[in-house]
């Protein structure tokens, strides 16, 4: 019986055409963390084709699998995985099926470039076989061992670089569809204000207006830009004061009302206390700053909607679109096209969902919505604020006996569809609810709050609590590393400020709490490849992470310059994630997020008033510059015989841990707020 490729159930991923060309269809997206190269590497490997041969296929709702989203480092590990078993499967089927209807000799057969030989001389190709190969047939295949690999582990270059180098179109603001129209909407003026009424009507658009939402369609993107400018003119709004004060974040995180959840507890036997140490640590609202703008396309035909969007996950905004307008899913199609990076919950997906309600107004046309820089930076969801509380106690050696670690946070998840909510913007706005919905967190081992904030040491005694506000001041859902960011940020300066209480060296204590041999091995990797030059108003710190406490373990040292300002000079990361699939793309991982987190920590912070968010602007919100970047040296540590773990996010808390440190060793004093300001710094030089 012939079976055509992509029809079994197991095998959705993969397809291979008469030509030979094998065509890669993921649930996974492209960010620009280079994971559709990294999966194509473990594509090509695991069926002995050439990478020129294969073709990684953007993610649709149409034909490809739903493997969720594409977040918390989990694309190698789970993704991966899933394809190589696939793949490994897939080849032994055309082995077998070339060796039964080919006659070629299974003691010599071998399989290079997607052809299947002997030693005799025969051969078959698997576009020959692609038709007859039947594909619900099982097999024992196991996929290869690490000594049998020949392209995963390379630094093979990336696939979607050539595109975006030259300029050529990729990105989902250069989509050009037939009949293409134009969307804004018209934002409210603060997160608290209801839509009054709007007076006048621009030329040449049609105004969508629902309640408080407000926007306009038109033919070409000038038009609409200046409908939009009409509407804000004339549309009169109900205001009031929603938000906390901006600069007392941990007060109003730990006022309540609160979701308390015991996450970690041990009582083990441990010599009393000799001392206790205690400190408090916080993070402000962090946006997603995403450079590029989000944007979405929609098209109704009927009542079905196709949609186009750089979401994380299309499987997932397919749901929530159909759940947010009663639709059968049936009737939603979702494709991604990539945008700039975003490492989590941006504006994406309420892009997509404006041109989806936008789009209704112009039946058949599509309908192309692109934010401004004030939509992303005011109404994107941001990383919530967190406040820390950590205490230990020493014993009379130095050693930690007991520990208490109880953190405060909005929730960190709320991405269309979790929790059960669609979660788009737009939809507060329809239904004239002001204050958003709060954000949920998945339980451990991911986590949200609480995620990271059991540390990776052995203590006798230990109690982590999270705190979920069940009020939201500010829209809040996943940014990068989510809550791992500050959970690590305080463990790991707690930790410098403990081994400074014992009077031992920051590298020793760690390691003397450590008993996991890989943990231990990259913190001395990174100490070992740092050597300690003294300079004036340099100073050097350490901070340690195992991501999730199950994926990749990263330790960074910090050297900074404090002067009139902080200045990160280099990092030193020390990386193991397992198998190493593309170093090149590891080591970009890697420094990405180091860079990110270095401005996380010495200048991101979300501004607001009691009103409204008025950090709207790279002037109020700034960024790292290129010319701030310090330099970053990634050391890799290559376990192939261990599973691939995620890399994307493993950086983040351990930068951010190694800069405050490093800050308190250049000037003897600490800084537990973040962002590390010189206003900050000074005024704990200043304090008594």
């Amino acid at each position: 019986m012939r079976k055509t490729m992509g029809r079994g159930p197991s095998l959705r991923r993969v397809r291979v055409a008469a030509d030979g060309v094998v065509t890669v269809r993921l649930g996974k997206v492209e960010l620009g963390q280079g994971i559709l190269t990294a999966l194509a590497q473990i594509a090509a490997d695991e069926l002995d084709v050439d990478l020129a041969q294969l073709r990684v296929l953007p993610a649709t709702t149409v034909d490809g699998p739903d493997e969720g989203l594409t977040a918390g480092s989990r694309s190698v590990a789970a993704a991966g995985a899933a394809l190589r078993d696939e793949c490994a499967q897939l080849r032994a089927l055309f082995v077998a099926h070339a060796i039964a209807t080919r006659g070629l000799d299974p003691a010599t057969v071998t399989v290079h470039g997607g052809v299947v030989a002997d030693a005799a001389g025969r051969a078959a190709s698997y576009g020959e076989l692609a038709g007859e190969v039947d594909l619900e047939r099982a097999t024992a295949a196991q996929p290869k061992r690490a000594s049998e690999l020949r392209v995963v582990g390379t630094s093979v270059p990336r696939l979607d670089l050539p595109d975006k180098v030259t300029g050529r179109p990729r990105f989902i603001h250069d989509v050009a569809l037939p009949g293409l129209r134009h969307g804004r909407v018209v934002r409210p003026p603060s997160p608290g204000a209801t839509l009054v009424d709007v007076e006048g009507v621009p030329d040449n658009a049609v105004v969508v207006r629902d309640r408080s939402f407000l926007g306009v369609v038109a033919e070409s993107e000038e038009d609409a830009v200046r409908a939009a400018a009409t509407l804000a003119e004339t549309a009169r709004w109900a205001e009031r004061d929603t938000l906390p004060d901006e600069d007392d974040l941990p007060a109003y995180l730990r006022s309540g009302p609160v979701e308390t959840t015991v996450v970690a507890e041990a009582t083990g036997p441990a010599p009393a206390a000799a001392r206790r140490v205690t400190a408090r640590y916080s993070r402000p609202f962090l946006a997603h700053a995403s450079i590029a703008p989000s944007c979405g396309i929609a098209r109704w035909d009927g009542d079905a909607v196709e949609v186009w969007s750089h979401t994380q996950g299309v499987h997932p905004l397919r749901r929530a679109v159909a759940q947010a307008l009663h639709l059968d899913a049936a009737r939603v199609t979702v494709s991604h096209v990539e945008s700039a990076g975003c490492y989590g919950h941006n504006g994406a997906d309420d892009a997509a969902f404006d041109a989806v309600l936008l789009a209704r107004a112009v039946p058949g046309r599509p309908v192309r919505v692109l934010w401004s820089r004030r939509d992303e930076l005011a109404w994107a969801p941001f990383g919530s604020a967190m406040a820390i509380d950590v205490a230990a106690g020493l014993d009379a050696a130095g050693n930690v006996v007991d520990w208490s670690f109880d953190v405060w946070s909005q929730g960190h998840v709320a991405r269309p569809g979790y929790a059960g909510t669609p979660g788009f913007l737009a939809l507060a706005h329809l239904s004239g609810d002001a204050e958003p919905l709060p954000a949920a967190d998945p339980p451990l081992p991911d986590g949200g709050s609480a995620r990271n904030a059991v540390p990776g040491y052995a203590f006798p005694r230990r109690r982590v609590v999270a705190h979920r506000a069940l009020r939201t001041a500010l829209r809040s859902s996943s940014l990068r590393s989510l809550g791992a960011f500050a959970n690590v940020f305080a463990i790991e300066s707690f930790m410098d400020e403990l081994a400074a209480a014992a009077g031992r060296d920051p590298v020793e204590f760690r390691l003397a709490h450590l008993t996991d041999p890989r943990a231990r091995a990259v913190i001395e990797a990174a100490a070992a490849r740092t050597p300690r030059q003294p300079a004036e108003n340099a100073g050097f710190g350490l901070g340690y992470a195992r991501y999730k406490n199950s994926g990749g373990y990263c330790a960074v040292v910090a050297e900074v310059e404090a002067t009139h300002e902080i200045r990160v000079r280099r990092l030193t990361a020390a990386v193991d994630v397992g198998r190493v699939v593309n170093p090149d793309g590891l080591r970009n991982q890697i420094e990405g997020g180091a860079v990110q987190a270095t401005s996380w920590t010495l200048k991101e912070r979300v501004r607001f008033d009691r009103r409204r968010v008025t950090s709207v602007d790279w002037e109020a919100y700034p960024i790292l510059r290129f010319t701030e970047a310090p330099a970053v040296d990634v050391v890799l540590l290559d376990r192939p015989d261990e599973p691939s773990l995620g890399a994307g996010e493993a950086a983040q808390g351990p930068t951010a841990a190694a800069i405050a440190n490093a800050v308190a060793d250049a000037l003897g004093v600490r800084v537990r707020d973040l962002p590390l300001t010189p206003e900050r710094v000074i005024a704990a030089i200043s304090s008594p």
